[in-house]
């Protein structure tokens, strides 16, 4: 008697402990959504978009006549199709965003989100946005109004990386491809800006000149000062999407296999570095 009690005592115990257990298996995921968390905050690349942007305003003051004529024109290129860059970027955001709902993160409110999504992005062979970019987004945003419209249900983790990972690797490219282009674009802007005061002050011999000169001088030093730490920021985007590609591509490897503890491992190092890598872009 003694004994048929002992082994319901032991069986009930491990009942409870194994249920005690299965109650923890988002944990099992939980390296999955702080790399999907911390690759939907990298954060840079809409600041450097803008920066590409708004290009003209910073080198307008500087320019002749004649190279404003072209600028203006470059200008108007570069506004009618931002929209499409940041685009992409907000879709790239809400998948991440996405990923980590569903494992098992509870804290984003995704419904009101899908009118973030556009209507269509535009091929442009000036920024190397390719037809395949288009139909990866367009793939994506059906992918999101899907997920996000069954309000989650019968929706895993491994079915959204496994549904999702060639058009996430397609967007990724794009923005990587995009982010060389405002990098290239800077190059210009700091080689006009600042070969104009290594042309002038050498000539300015003057001693009526040396106040202008001195004032000159401090503004050429802040002006290089600006550019090396945006160099260093699209240095650092650059790093942070390359991260974000191998990651997924690591999850997309591992189908079925993402609680392994060598997965894990894996995803917390690229979410570790994601955040160092954010944390480098948002300071100075």
């Amino acid at each position: 008697m003694l004994r048929y009690l002992s082994i319901r005592l032991f069986l009930v115990c491990a009942l409870f402990l194994g249920g005690c257990a299965s109650t923890g298996g988002p944990v099992s995921l939980q390296e999955v959504r702080e790399f999907a968390d911390a690759s939907a905050r990298l954060g840079g690349y809409a600041e450097l978009a803008r920066r590409y942007r708004d290009t003209y305003e910073r080198e307008q003051p500087y320019l002749s006549p004649a190279a404003d004529k072209l600028a203006r024109d470059n200008d108007a290129k570069r506004r009618a199709v931002f929209e499409d860059f940041i685009a992409i970027q907000k879709t790239m955001v809400l998948y991440m965003q996405t990923l980590s709902l569903l494992a098992g993160d509870a804290r984003y409110d995704l419904s009101e989100r899908i009118d973030d999504l556009g209507n269509g992005l535009k091929a442009n062979t000036e920024s190397g946005l390719q037809q395949r970019h288009i139909t990866a987004y367009t793939g994506m945003t059906r992918l999101l109004t899907r997920v996000i419209a069954s309000g989650y249900q019968n929706r895993s983790v491994e079915t959204m990386v496994r549904d999702g990972d060639a058009d996430v690797q397609v967007l990724l490219d794009a923005m990587i491809q995009l982010t060389r282009l405002y990098y290239k674009t800077n190059e210009n802007e700091k080689k006009t800006i600042l070969g104009i005061f290594d042309v002038e002050i050498p000539f300015s011999t003057r001693n009526s000149d040396r106040m202008l000169v001195t004032l000159a001088k401090v503004h050429y030093l802040n002006k290089a000062t600006e550019y090396k730490i945006i160099d260093r920021r699209y240095e650092l985007a650059l790093q942070g999407l390359t991260k974000v590609a191998l990651g997924h591509q690591k999850m997309r490897e591992n189908l079925g296999k993402l609680s392994n503890d060598e997965v894990r491992r894996l995803l917390a190092n690229y979410g570790r570095d994601l955040r160092t890598i954010r944390d480098g872009l948002s300071g100075d």
